[in-house]
């Protein structure tokens, strides 16, 4: 599960972390604007990042949050299997966790990864995806932070 599309430095570290054995990926992709803007604002302010705080009620929400959100998953597909990783993906439209689980059970996956941006309010009380997630998906979760990069393509921006 991502939010926003992978970085050259997610990609390299989520294809390596088994070493040479060949993975598979099945994105599953949340648009930020179907995120609640209050808790990104709060969470922009605990990271110090007052700019992007400011800024957080200008994210496309609903609706015209699902173009932007195609355009970073077909970024991140493109990134994964040029990688050498088989990579399928879809945007999450509604309740993410019931479809994380679903395909779960669809693909026999062995591990789910999520990879977000930091997210202190959900996580002081547990509600971030990845502590979520192990209640509700029976296979390991491994929880990563993605990487900043300035050169990462917007969301909304051509991917």
């Amino acid at each position: 599960m991502i939010e926003k599309p992978l970085t050259p430095a997610d990609v390299e570290f989520v294809t390596t972390l088994h070493g040479d054995d060949q993975v598979s990926f099945v994105v599953l992709m949340q648009p930020r604007g179907k995120q609640d803007v209050l808790l990104r604002a709060i969470d922009d302010v605990a990271l110090g990042e007052f700019e992007d705080a400011v800024h957080e009620g200008a994210e496309p929400g609903g609706d015209n949050a699902e173009l932007p959100a195609e355009r970073a998953l077909a970024h991140t597909l493109a990134q994964l299997r040029a990688a050498g990783a088989e990579a399928v993906g879809q945007v999450v439209q509604d309740h993410p966790l019931d479809l994380l689980k679903s395909v779960v059970d669809e693909t026999g996956a062995d591990e789910v990864i999520v990879l977000t941006a930091p997210h202190f309010v959900e996580e002081f009380f547990h509600r971030d995806w990845a502590s979520r997630a192990r209640h509700k998906v029976g296979v390991p979760v491994l929880k990563l932070f993605s990487h900043a990069a300035d050169d990462q393509p917007e969301a909304d921006g051509g991917a």
